[in-house]
């Protein structure tokens, strides 16, 4: 029961009631009150997967594409159609609704929604140091941790089946997020608030994680990611995503892709009413380094797969050097409600650029800097803002040999522990997945069953395209 803790002072001398606050549980108790869920749904529940009959995947993506820019949806359809994972990474949607059907402990977390083993990668704290955690938010809501470990370790199957690997090496990828994040959630269990709060995964762990793979792909790809985040900052965006037209830096008009927006005026002063919401939300001393920049110039961009048809622009913005030597590019992407929604319920923030931001700062040790929200001034769509290539890097993962991808695996199991223990209660999730494999080989069955539920959903996909019922823009 709750206990009142003593009355406050305030700052004028009265006395104010404090708000009755329950003590904290000890760890220990946690971990006890953890184990006994096991009555409830043992750990062997996990592997369980059955389509609902009334499940329609398509149906859900095409509910979707109602709220997208119409002449982008072909795009995102033939993104999708490029192989099975694709379709995975685009179908976020079709998998919340699967894992609405599985069962759960009621442990809660922050959630990514989002967490197949691309949107995990390398990006640079404030010092531009590299640390590695999952990098895309679009989708983040309070739920289930189940949820986020099983988009994790499903993403490794259908990875490792697209690839051509057999059934052995698809469990034991899937199986390897699931003991990384069960081991490492006990360490984070021993840990203080702050000591969690404060940890990170960063570029000498990854070497020392892959240090008996010295000759193989994840070896060579962790070094490639650690380069390419070295390298991509805004000078080198500004070489890549520019040209030079009458003296200034303009971005580079490549429709339907990168379209440029300085030719429709109604947009444009959109955007201005866009970017004049956005200082309000930034803290004082980050508004203060932001209005020393100009916007130089717009463009909408098309990104990702899941993401192909929401409105997504970039703008180059320079700051008081001279033209080109002082650039930073911001990306402004719409912000829709998160595909967890309808089974979880809505957040608890009106604006869903807000939710993005705040399970942003939550899950990552070092969110960008620049993170903020907006609202479009006639329209009224949600967008949030963040730094575009700055500091990012992301792993080869269609390279790598079985080994290697258990490796990849673990990393990714690894991130996703630590940015739960710190919003979710690590003692209780640990206490339930004990410090044997059982939960792991279920997470395996689950993932094999996955990954062929991916399949059958990619071929139905390929059905409607050759019948016509889709209409697809593949190879863009």
């Amino acid at each position: 029961m709750p206990v009142s803790v003593p009355n406050e002072v305030d700052l004028a001398g009265q006395v104010t009631a404090s708000p009755a606050r329950p003590l904290p549980i000890p760890p220990a108790e946690r971990r006890l009150g953890g184990r006994g869920l096991r009555r409830v749904l043992p750990r062997t529940g996990h592997a369980e997967f059955s389509p609902s009959p009334s499940r329609d995947p398509l149906a859900m993506l095409e509910a979707q594409n109602e709220t997208r820019v119409p002449a982008l949806v072909p795009i995102r359809w033939g993104r999708m159609l490029a192989s099975p994972f694709t379709f995975y990474r685009g179908a976020a949607a079709v998998m919340a609704h699967d894992l609405s059907t599985t069962p759960s402990t009621g442990l809660e977390v922050q959630l990514c929604g989002d967490a197949h083993l691309l949107n995990f990668g390398l990006y640079a704290t404030p010092e531009r140091r590299l640390v590695f955690g999952a990098n895309d938010f679009d989708e983040t809501l309070r739920g289930p941790w189940e949820w986020d470990l099983k988009r994790l370790a499903a993403s490794l199957a259908v990875a490792a089946r697209t690839d051509g690997m057999g059934d052995v090496d698809v469990r034991a990828s899937a199986e390897a997020a699931g003991r990384a994040y069960r081991c490492h959630l006990v360490e984070y269990a021993g840990m203080s608030s702050l000591d969690v709060w404060y940890s990170t995964v960063d570029v000498a762990m990854i070497e020392r994680l892959f240090a008996e793979q010295a000759r193989r792909p994840a070896r060579r790809s962790a070094h490639r990611a650690t380069r390419r985040a070295l390298l991509h900052d805004s000078v080198q965006a500004l070489l890549k995503l520019t040209e030079v037209v009458e003296g200034r830096h303009v971005i580079r008009h490549q429709p339907p892709l990168v379209s440029r927006v300085d030719d429709d005026p109604d947009v444009v002063a959109q955007l201005n009413g866009v970017l004049a919401h956005y200082l309000e939300t930034l803290p004082d001393e980050r508004r203060y380094l932001m209005e020393r920049y100009t916007l130089g110039d717009l463009a909408m961009k098309v990104v990702g797969v899941g993401s192909v048809g929401t409105r997504c622009f970039i703008g180059l913005f320079n700051g008081n050097g001279a033209e080109g030597e002082d650039p930073l590019f911001l990306q402004v992407k719409e912000a829709l409600p998160s595909v967890l929604e309808p089974y979880l319920g809505p957040s608890p923030y009106a604006h869903h650029g807000q939710r993005v931001v705040v399970g942003q700062r939550m899950m990552q040790a070092f969110p960008d800097i620049f993170l903020g929200w907006t609202r479009a001034p006639i329209t009224a769509r949600q967008f949030y803002v963040r730094q575009l290539r700055d500091m990012k890097g992301s792993f080869d993962v269609d390279r790598m040999a079985p080994n290697d991808l258990e490796r990849y695996g673990e990393l990714c199991g690894w991130a996703l522990a630590r940015s739960h223990a710190r919003s979710g209660d690590a003692a209780a999730i640990s206490g339930y997945l004990g410090t044997k494999d059982t939960f792991d080989r279920a997470l395996g069955e689950f993932s094999m069953a996955y990954a062929e539920q991916n399949q059958l959903d990619f071929e139905e996909l390929t059905a409607a395209v050759a019948d016509g019922r889709v209409e697809v823009l593949a190879g863009i």
